[in-house]
């Protein structure tokens, strides 16, 4: 079987799978960028990287944010770049929507395809040792011969090499790349625990996440490499016309490039559009992935419970307490400080809005309330990990005193604080739905001590499957309303209003 050439289906689907490639990688590292560190384990304790990507170092004199340790991605290299997580993040899911589709379809069809199942499946361990001298043929500068055609009669390409390559990087590669993503959505981690030890913890998993996308990229490498070597006319032949031996190299060649630039256009645009129009990136993208993310992640319920022994020897930090020494996170007046100074012996938690009975509760009532602890798995947007035991109320309990109306759909979370970038009061909005599970709870200890202001004392939002921006610290008012779009600016907090964050968070 000789000559079968490329049917259009794997062709197309070679190239789109090109382009959320480049979307996927560029956004990856754009992603990175906000915590450019790696680990093993499940925390991210300073000092235990073992790849720093930064030469920024943790003082030791004063308080030190995660926000201090993001890297600015230039645009040329991250998709949008320019210090936008929230974008970012949003390209990459999508990014991984459009992929994970191309993939399927292509699995599904090669099946279909006997043709092309055997063009790309092993059928012999022949294979390794095949590949082996095709690898010695390369290393020393010759091709395997003859290049390009495959003899099923003994159920190896002459190039072996090329076959095992590319069947690893889709049965084996591609998979890692979806198992490990997977691993770092705190929804997933807090509903299946058992799956995020599989990978020996949240950051080991994000460290094989980060060695696959190497991997990829020198799998990219390669082939390109591969295409030169072969002859630039010969393979775009392959690619764009589906012939193993063109004869029209000048169309193959002029097309092939073409689909490149295209590529590289559709790359450029994203940067451009994205970064003069963060709001309209922001709301398009989120069409398209926040209803698959919601329907699968967002009912999730929390069951972690670590052992004592497994609690960070250091919780992380990011934001900073709403005080004078830090005026880009103080409110609009010392009401924070002025309760710090007094221990939040005349602190208030006011819960309004859709409610029959309004509250105002001091933190000895809260205190006083049925106590709930958890030791659990915090995971921060921008990639680190702690892990701390909480003690607080459930929040169930509070709202089961002020007696949500029946049209209550959201609870806005108020804060002291300010959003540091855009200087807009710091707010949250959640499911009220998400107030019922047994692990949403309202903390105001740590380890066993009342909340540090550098945690959010004295009083934060715990909701464990969720990331780390919506549990909201410094926990000034609670509001019961009918719709989130009605707070702030109406994407369900402040990162959401201003730096494009995913209101749903669950990965």
């Amino acid at each position: 079987m000789t000559g079968l050439g490329f049917p259009l289906w794997v062709r197309l689907i070679h190239w789109f799978h090109f382009l959320f490639m480049t979307l996927l990688v560029r956004s990856g590292i754009e992603i990175l960028a906000a915590h450019p560190k790696l680990y093993w384990g499940d925390d991210s304790l300073p000092g235990r990287a073992w790849l720093k990507l930064t030469r920024k170092e943790m003082p030791a004199d004063r308080l030190w944010t995660s926000a201090d340790e993001e890297v600015d991605c230039p645009a040329w290299l991250g998709l949008p770049g320019r210090h936008n997580l929230g974008l970012g993040r949003y390209w990459h899911f999508a990014g991984a929507i459009g992929w994970l589709a191309c993939g399927v379809l292509y699995v599904a069809m090669m099946f279909a395809d006997d043709s092309q199942w055997r063009r790309l499946v092993p059928t012999s361990w022949r294979i390794i040792p095949e590949a082996w001298r095709s690898f010695t043929m390369y290393a020393t500068f010759r091709l395997p011969e003859p290049p390009g055609e495959y003899n099923y009669d003994i159920d190896l390409p002459f190039n072996a090499l090329q076959q095992v390559s590319y069947f690893g990087a889709i049965f084996v590669l591609s998979p890692l790349m979806i198992l490990t993503g997977l691993a770092l959505s705190p929804a997933i981690g807090a509903r299946f625990p058992g799956y995020v030890r599989l990978f020996r913890g949240r950051q080991s998993a994000r460290s094989l996440h980060f060695l696959g996308l190497a991997a990829f990229l020198g799998f990219f490498a390669v082939h390109m490499l591969m295409v030169v070597v072969h002859g630039i006319p010969t393979e775009m032949g392959k690619m764009v016309l589906g012939e193993e031996q063109t004869a029209h190299k000048v169309l193959a060649t002029s097309l092939g490039l073409g689909i490149v630039a295209l590529v590289a256009v559709v790359n450029v645009a994203a940067n451009v559009v994205s970064l003069r129009r963060r709001r309209a990136t922001h709301d398009t993208l989120a069409r398209v992935v926040d209803p698959i993310r919601n329907a699968l992640l967002h009912r999730s319920v929390s069951v972690q419970e670590w052992p004592e022994d497994r609690i960070s020897a250091y919780f992380r930090v990011n934001g900073y307490p709403p005080i004078s020494a830090y005026p880009q996170a103080r409110g609009d007046d010392d009401t924070y400080e002025r309760l710090l100074a007094g221990g939040f012996a005349d602190y208030r938690l006011e819960v309004t809005g859709l409610v029959e009975r309004p509250q105002s509760l001091s933190l000895a009532d809260l205190r006083a309330m049925p106590k709930h602890e958890q030791t659990t798995l915090h995971t921060c947007i921008q990639g680190w990990t702690s892990i701390g035991r909480w003690g607080g109320v459930p929040l169930r309990e509070v709202l089961a005193r002020c007696r949500p109306a029946a049209e209550a759909r959201f609870l806005a979370f108020r804060s002291f604080g300010r959003h540091e970038k855009s200087g807009a009061p710091y707010y949250e909005c959640i499911d009220i739905a998400l107030a019922d599970l047994p692990q949403t709870i309202l903390a105001y200890d740590l380890n066993g001590e009342a909340l540090a202001p550098q945690h959010g004392a004295p009083l934060r939002l715990r909701v464990e499957t969720k990331l780390g921006f919506k549990m909201v610290k410094f926990l000034r008012a609670i509001e019961v309303v009918a719709d989130y779009r009605s707070v702030g600016e109406g994407r369900g907090g402040a990162r959401e209003d201003h730096q494009q964050y995913d209101m749903g968070a669950q990965i």
